[in-house]
C-alpha cells in the first residue's frame, strides 16, 4: 500500500449543538482525527424558495482509507434529509500532520502514541 493521504469531508449542519454530537461521535469512533466548526451563512433553493438560514459547518480531517467510511456515517447521523457531504484532496500537508493523521484514523496504525504532541491541529 502507498502513502496515505489525507482528505477533508465538509458538511453543514443547522447549528453548532447538531455540528458538535456528530463531530464527537465521529472523533470516538476514529472515523475522523478532528473536526473544526465555524459558523456560515448559507442561501440556497430548497424545494423551489430561497433560504437564507445560519448554519454551522465542519471540516473533517481523515484519510483516504477512512473517508467512505466517514461519509457513510456521516449521512447516517446527520439530521438533514441531504445532507452536504464534499470530500476535498489535500495537497502538500506536511509529514508530521499526516503521521498524527494517519495515527488517529488508522485502525491499523501501529504506534499511535507517535504522533506529534500537538493540542490542536
Amino acid at each position: 500500500m502507498g502513502k496515505q493521504k489525507g482528505v477533508i469531508i465538509i458538511s453543514t449542519f443547522a447549528n453548532e449543538e447538531a455540528a458538535r454530537g456528530v463531530s464527537k461521535k465521529l472523533v470516538e469512533m476514529g472515523l475522523a482525527a478532528c473536526a473544526n466548526l465555524t459558523p456560515v451563512r448559507s442561501i440556497y433553493t430548497w424545494r423551489g424558495r430561497v433560504e437564507d438560514q445560519g448554519e454551522c459547518m465542519a471540516f473533517f480531517k481523515t484519510t483516504q482509507s477512512s473517508a467512505k467510511a466517514l461519509k457513510k456515517e456521516i449521512a447516517k447521523l446527520h439530521p438533514y434529509d441531504v445532507p452536504e457531504v464534499v470530500e476535498v484532496k489535500m495537497a502538500d500537508a506536511s509529514k508530521p500532520y499526516m503521521e498524527w493523521l494517519v495515527g488517529s484514523t488508522d485502525r491499523k496504525a501501529k504506534k499511535r502514541h507517535d504522533a506529534p504532541k500537538r493540542r490542536h491541529p
